[in-house]
């Protein structure tokens, strides 16, 4: 590494990290909003070649193969132990469909935006293939001359929902930490409140966010995935153990749980901004959009396993299933504490990646602000607040599969269902001066359904989190 920048990567996005640890490029908008998955310091690390082709180079390029374990690492995480509580709210008949066909709606999404981003990247000649945020703004600002002023808008938008969807696994996971600890103090006769719980958590998280270096944070993204990995399998075998028949569950779920299934469904699935720095680590990049291509194999791989895991999740627990099936293990047995053990350690390890993302969106334009004088104590102090925002707002909404519902209808929505529709929308209408009639029904199909989880998902989840205080 040398002195002026560290180039250090995280989720498949480049960030340029100055010696002080601050941010020195645009390129955080590229963060996905899933689980953090590619080593900073591995065969995927990203570093720029200016190629004679006049292309965006990787100087260690990923495989199919390799390309297709990040995708699964990333989209198998908190969302995929909340769907036993998903299927709850949809019905063990309505859910399984209503998942695939969101799962091929969520990959036709991410379709739209890998294009939108390729077009812009050839036709604007550019130095690297744009993220999320940067596609969005560039979409808007060479589109029609009436909404190239929204392009500013646009990106804040963006990175805006990609903070409170990021901040917000950070206070489910602080939800999610303290239940599986109480659970486990429970079994040994040490009863304290949730919220007490929940104290005692934040401090070891506390610590671990004062860690500004994103290099310093990839071990622990190892051993979390490591952990996550045999946790899920434990739970799941666990849920196939004396299941009882499928008539005894609600087919279809009342009409006013099924906002919440949507909310904690596309929770699960919303890994839009992973795709983006997959493909562009790729050996070759044409792989990931083929028909067999990475994306459409992986995500029939993840949308199986989100099913297989809701299913057995309701049909093993039926009304009682949590909004972490981990919560659901029997109590007292060495198989139960040892899976919520490694769990809760991988989500430990897992927040301050998470929490880095909003941190690296929001400090730098407020280090050029106030951060002149002092700046590592002022950021650290500002870690330290957001923190501690994500405790406060923990503490007030200690309802796990509520939460999740609430993340996942408010922010995720946006992300996934929301934005590549509108940009393809733009782009094709300024490429072509007119949109053709099937994609102004299909991109307006797909935003009124994103509208209607947005509004339904946040006020049933809302009400639902009233009702529970």
């Amino acid at each position: 590494m040398n002195e002026k920048s560290n180039v250090s990567h995280i989720s498949g996005s480049a960030v340029s990290i100055s010696h002080d640890g601050s941010n020195v490029s645009d390129g955080y908008s590229a963060f996905q909003s899933r689980e953090q998955i590619i080593n900073l310091e591995s065969k995927s690390q990203l570093n720029i070649d200016s190629g004679n082709d006049g292309h965006h180079h990787v100087s260690h390029p990923t495989s199919y193969a390799d390309t297709l374990l990040h995708l699964f690492r990333g989209n198998i995480g908190s969302g995929l132990l909340a769907m036993g509580d998903a299927f709850k709210n949809g019905g063990i008949i309505f859910a399984p469909i209503m998942t695939a066909i969101l799962g091929i709606i969520c990959v036709h999404a991410q379709h739209l935006l890998l294009n939108c981003s390729e077009d812009i990247y050839t036709r604007m000649k550019r130095e690297k293939p744009p993220g999320f945020a940067d596609t969005v703004s560039l979409v808007f600002e060479y589109g029609p001359a009436r909404l190239r002023p929204l392009a500013p808008i646009m990106k804040i938008l963006v990175n805006g929902f990609l903070c409170i969807t990021q901040l917000g696994f950070c206070c489910i996971y602080i939800v999610f930490i303290a239940n599986n600890v109480k659970m486990i103090c429970d079994e040994y006769g040490i009863h304290i409140e949730l919220s007490i719980h929940m104290i005692f958590v934040v401090i070891p998280v506390l610590i671990l966010c004062m860690v500004r270096n994103l290099k310093y944070l990839t071990p622990f993204s190892t051993v979390a995935n490591v952990l996550m990995a045999v946790g899920v399998g434990a739970v799941l075998y666990e849920a196939t153990q004396d299941l009882p028949p499928v008539k005894s569950r609600e087919y279809l779920a009342s009409w006013h749980q099924l906002p919440l299934y949507f909310g904690t469904a596309v929770y699960a699935f919303e890994g839009i901004g992973l795709v983006l720095p997959l493909k562009n680590e790729m050996k070759n990049r044409e792989q990931f959009q083929k028909p067999l291509g990475v994306l459409n194999v992986g995500m029939v791989v993840v949308a199986s396993i989100f099913v297989v895991v809701g299913f057995l999740g309701y049909l093993k627990w039926g009304d009682d299933v949590a909004g972490s099936l981990t919560l659901n293990l029997r109590p007292g047995h060495v198989l139960s504490t040892t899976v919520q053990v490694l769990i809760t350690v991988a989500m430990l390890l897992t927040y301050p990646l998470q929490f880095y993302v909003p941190i690296a969106i929001t400090w730098p334009p407020l280090r050029k602000k106030f951060g002149q004088r002092l700046p590592v104590a002022k950021e650290l102090g500002y870690r330290a607040l957001m923190v501690m925002l994500t405790f406060i707002l923990a503490e007030s909404i200690p309802q796990l599969g509520l939460f999740i519902s609430l993340v996942g209808a408010i922010s995720s929505t946006a992300l996934a269902l929301m934005f590549p529709p509108i940009i393809q929308l733009v782009a094709t209408y300024q490429n072509n001066n007119k949109i053709p009639p099937y994609m102004i029904l299909k991109n307006g199909l797909i935003i009124t359904l994103g509208i209607f989880i947005f509004i339904a998902g946040t006020y049933q989840s809302l009400a639902s989190i009233i009702r529970a205080f």
